[in-house]
């Protein structure tokens, strides 16, 4: 079974960052793609950025180009998501995935794993 554990979450205000972490146990970690979703109250889980296991290929949802960066570090199986210039509308729950393989994909059904989610509050 592979677990995945999101830290980093947090209040902030608008205009500031947080940087979240996604550990995951498994060695299945540096074969398989990687993503990040969120959902806010009263809305759908949306995806929010993937990364390939080599980490080559990105896909950021328009809402957050420029503004968020995936990363992953497979030493140390942990994907991160540096979120910058932080909006009211970026308040959610967001949720670390692992894919069933090793391709980027946005569908959260090409996801196998998912962690239990760490809020991120934005005041305005």
């Amino acid at each position: 079974q592979v677990q995945l554990v999101e830290s980093g979450g947090g209040l902030v205000q608008a205009g500031g960052s947080l940087r979240l972490s996604c550990a995951a146990s498994a060695r299945t970690f540096n074969i398989r793609a990687m993503g990040w979703f969120r959902q806010a109250p009263g809305k759908e889980r949306e995806f929010v950025a993937a990364l390939s296991w080599i980490g080559d290929k990105l896909s950021y949802a328009d809402s957050v180009k420029g503004r968020f960066t995936i990363s992953r570090d497979n030493a140390k199986n942990t994907v991160y998501l540096q979120m910058d210039s932080l909006k009211p509308e970026d308040t959610a729950v967001y949720y670390c995935a692992q894919g069933r393989s090793s391709f980027v994909t946005t569908r959260s059904g090409e996801y196998e794993y998912w962690g239990q989610g760490t809020q991120v509050t934005v005041s305005s």
